[in-house]
């Protein structure tokens, strides 16, 4: 598995990283043998990069998520954990006082000393200005603490990357977490990319089959996409089964072609999952992508090219 280098931090990040929502139950149960064998196939694998929150299955995510890295039994430094704080099943809460005590309570269900990266989750959902003024001053003390190596923000509008990395000082942040913005379907994640990069900050991208549109089961029924955006994709995901291509690979191998993104998040809940991710990663090293399938998916997809959906921002 190939890794690159997050930003400034010196972390090398495997290409594909292991997101851990699924792991919560999130997407239907998940057995703790089949939690364990999934992180212990991806960790062997050479993905060495682990996503989770407090937000995901309300805790349960990080509990089995941590009972699954200390099953390995490997020196910690040989794995890069990342979780989050401010968002949680009840609520969202970006209050120095809760995002400090939201760290402790990560730890203990992670069985870990520290994280590797802790990252302030969904911001479009708080006030940006209390983000910039209280939120992030309180990572920075968990950061001169040794309960995080490094600090970041999450979400999905882009704009509110822009707006905070405006308004802290340099090198403040140390990474942003996108998702949904570099994918077939969407890849203006890139557009950003020089400025974040002149920033210093490391990026890491989410959901490269946009939360279900590029698969062959389609997306949940809560999706927010617009009925022209959904349709389009169940358009093109049908012309890859048809030629005998994967939607789902597809879509992951294109994400993994821009190397100025560090990893790219998928969800996995299994074995199988897992095998299908890393081979996907592998075959792009060894043969590259299928480029007349990815031109047929583009023209299908061209006219919802980059339609985003509704996210709740507030800036005071």
């Amino acid at each position: 598995m190939e890794l690159r280098e997050l930003g400034r931090t010196g972390l090398k990040l495997s290409s594909v990283g292991f997101g851990a929502s699924p792991l919560g139950n999130v997407f239907g149960s998940v057995s703790e043998e089949q939690a364990n064998a999934s992180v212990r196939l991806a960790f062997q694998s050479g993905i060495n990069f682990f996503d989770t929150s407090p937000y995901y299955g309300g805790t349960l995510s990080e509990k089995v998520l941590g009972k699954a890295l200390k099953a390995l039994n490997v020196p910690r430094n040989e794995y890069i954990v990342a979780t989050k704080c401010g968002r949680y099943a009840e609520g969202f809460d970006f209050s120095a006082e809760r995002v400090t005590r939201s760290v402790d309570e990560s730890l203990e269900r992670l069985q870990l000393d520290y994280v590797d990266i802790l990252q302030c989750h969904d911001i479009e959902f708080g006030s940006l200005d209390q983000i910039v003024n209280e939120t992030i001053p309180a990572l920075q003390k968990l950061k001169e603490a040794g309960k995080t190596r490094f600090i970041g923000i999450t979400g999905l509008p882009l704009e509110v990357f822009t707006y905070v990395l405006d308004r802290v000082p340099p090198g403040t942040l140390d990474v942003i977490l996108s998702y949904c913005h570099h994918s077939i379907n969407d890849s203006t994640l890139e557009d950003i990319v020089p400025y974040l990069k002149s920033k210093g900050v490391g990026i890491i991208s989410a959901s490269p089959l946009a939360m279900g549109l590029l698969t062959e089961d389609g997306p949940p029924e809560w999706h927010p996409a617009s009925a022209e955006l959904k349709s389009a994709c169940r358009a093109a995901s049908t012309y890859c089964k048809e030629n005998g291509k994967n939607i789902s690979k597809l879509a992951l191998q294109y994400s993994l072609l821009n190397k100025e993104i560090t990893s790219v998040l998928v969800g996995m809940k299994s074995v199988e999952q897992v095998e299908e991710n890393v081979a996907a990663a592998r075959e792009l090293a060894a043969s590259g992508i299928d480029e007349d399938a990815l031109s047929e998916v583009g023209a299908i997809l061209k006219p919802v090219k980059n339609q985003s959906w509704p996210s709740g921002i507030q800036q005071s």
